[in-house]
């Protein structure tokens, strides 16, 4: 079993775990960046293709209050406004410090190119290319991890347990993926950047990476969540035609820039029965978006893929092309020619809301550990503003890594020594109930995780009812505590993805439960959390619900949603 140790270990190097890095990195700190992919090529950043909101207000007058506004009226209320505050006013830094590093944001002259989208005021969405933002910002931040001696890089390990010791996080267990064998690491600050849950979901648009992990190692460890209930379904996911080598999201910018008309099945705008003003505008929120298209399916006014069509051939293809350029010759290719025919889209489980309960040092109530990015929950309130997830990912990042560095230097002024033998024994007894290698049982870890995407999809999507919650509960509760130890692991050690198959569904498993937790006792209708048995919101739920674990049960309350705090700046 390999040991190692550091002042930093970072879980996850998606976009907010290599900013967190470079943040840890900047306080004199010693780093470790782990990730189950490969470091900078896994999780959500690297795949995201469109917009990162920022209130530069160099397209139009904008300043951060006024983004903030629309980020908090996006969140139904329950915002952490202190949260959404350090986003909004941190993110313009953040983009003009990625500018620095190398990014190159599209222009317009001298001037950062930015667009409106749905739910903005402004037009403070910028992008370096419709289809290669994220792989644009994520290339920028390996280019500077690199360059850091104090950030040791290590892909394939997937965390499964994190030690705590008196309420501190002193260190984690990891699994090394390719050789099958379990690695140590001891650590002064732990920071949680692996993401969000939107693999649970049977059609989703995440990586590989986004099984929940981060969620389900925070409740283990005694830390808390928040808003669980609150998974985003981006509203125009790519259903049909066959569309190959692109990103079944990519429709946003093309819907908002160009005017894209969202029909039903009889080809008739809808969208405004909905409660959203959107002919000739095209901007209503994710929400309200994938709630519209997903009751015109319900009532029989669906396309054949179970959709809507998304309508362009009222814009001329000099029009289309000025836009999208070699976008458009990629999509003739894939046999869409938008100027003769619409396609079908539909909603897709995206992004998630909830996550990690934190305070504004992005610190958990245990100490030590701190989370970045998707993995933190309360920024986005009942529903996400688009283009805020890189810069949340951006912000976060750099702040927990700036506060996690710190933390490690003042232990180790301390004369802290993070290690506990006793401590990981008990840790390794507690992951060592995986099943033997080898053992003929039937059931694949896989098989088990696709049984529960679709029962997510189908009881805990984007409509729910207590019947339909109450029944996944059951289930996943017997996937937990009847099968996954039964489950059978081929018995190679090396590239074994039983493996890390099975270690992800027991994570999948603590993060679903939570999911449908929250949403059974959410009985209303907010934001992103659709009840159909609840179907209007409630003033009573105007509250924030926290879990936590206590003798292995999950226990929710209710409290108050952080406003803004007094001091906090107001006016851009």
């Amino acid at each position: 079993m390999r040991q190692v140790s550091t002042d930093v270990l970072v879980v996850g190097a998606g976009g907010a775990g290599m900013y967190a890095a470079i943040s840890a990195a900047r306080q004199g700190a010693s780093v470790l960046l782990l990730d189950k992919s490969l470091v900078g090529r896994g999780g959500a950043t690297i795949m995201a293709q469109m917009t990162v909101a920022a209130a530069l207000g160099q397209e139009e007058p904008d300043d951060c209050a006024t983004h903030l506004k629309d980020t908090l009226e996006a969140g139904r209320g329950l915002c952490n406004e202190d949260l959404s505050a350090l986003l909004c006013y941190d993110g313009p830094e953040r983009i003009l410090e990625m500018e620095e590093w190398g990014t190159r944001w599209a222009r317009t002259g001298d001037r950062i190119r930015q667009e409106i989208a749905p739910g903005h005021s402004r037009k403070r969405c910028c992008y370096v290319d419709f289809l290669n933002t994220g792989p644009a910002v994520a290339a920028t931040l390996r280019r500077k991890v690199s360059e850091l001696a104090a950030v040791r890089r290590l892909s394939n390990i997937a965390v499964v347990d994190l030690i705590i010791k008196d309420g501190r996080a002193i260190g984690a267990i990891g699994v090394n993926l390719a050789e099958g064998e379990l690695v140590t690491c001891h650590a002064k600050a732990i920071i949680l950047a692996a993401g969000g849950l939107t693999k649970l979901y049977e059609r989703n648009s995440a990586s590989s990476n986004m099984g929940g992990e981060a969620y389900a190692l925070a409740l283990w460890a005694g830390a808390e969540l928040i808003d669980m209930e609150f998974v985003q379904f981006f509203p125009i996911g790519h259903l049909a035609p066959r569309l190959v080598g692109m990103d079944p999201i990519m429709w946003d910018p093309f819907r908002y820039k160009l005017g894209g008309k969202l029909l039903n099945g009889s080809f008739v705008e809808f969208v405004d029965r909905y409660g959203a003003v959107d002919s000739g505008k095209y901007t209503a929120t994710r929400d309200i978006a994938a709630y519209a298209i997903l009751k015109e399916v319900e009532a029989g006014r669906g396309t054949p893929h179970g959709g809507a069509y998304l309508d362009f051939r009222h814009i001329p293809e000099a029009q289309l092309r000025a836009a999208f350029g070699p976008v458009i010759d990629r999509l003739l290719a894939n046999g869409i020619d938008l100027t003769k025919t619409p396609v079908e889209v539909g909603p897709t489980a995206h992004y998630h809301m909830g996550g990690i309960q934190v305070n504004a040092r992005m610190e958990t109530c245990i100490q030590g550990l701190y989370a970045a990015g998707e993995a933190v929950g309360g920024a986005n309130g009942a529903n996400r503003l688009s283009g805020n997830a890189i810069t949340e990912a951006f912000v976060f990042g750099a702040r927990a890594g700036a506060c996690a560095g710190k933390h490690a230097k003042t232990m180790q002024e301390n004369g802290d020594e993070s290690g506990d033998p006793k401590l990981m024994a008990v840790a390794l007894d507690r992951i060592a109930s995986m099943p033997p290698r080898g053992a003929k049982r039937g059931t694949a870890p896989v098989a088990l995780q696709a049984e529960l995407q679709k029962l997510m999809w189908e009881k805990a999507g984007p409509f729910r009812t207590g019947e339909k919650l109450s029944q996944a509960l059951r289930r996943i509760r017997e996937m937990r505590e009847q099968e996954l130890p039964d489950l059978e692991i081929a018995s190679q050690g090396t590239f074994n993805m039983d493996i890390q198959d099975w270690f992800e569904l027991r994570a999948m498993l603590t993060t679903a439960e939570a999911v449908v937790t929250s949403a059974l006792s959410r009985t209303e209708s907010r934001g992103a959390h659709q009840r159909e048995d609840y179907p209007n919101p409630d003033p009573l739920y105007l509250r924030n619900q926290v879990l936590r674990l206590k003798n292995g049960a999950l226990i929710s309350s209710w409290v108050t949603p952080v406003r803004l705090a007094a001091g906090l700046p107001r006016n851009g």
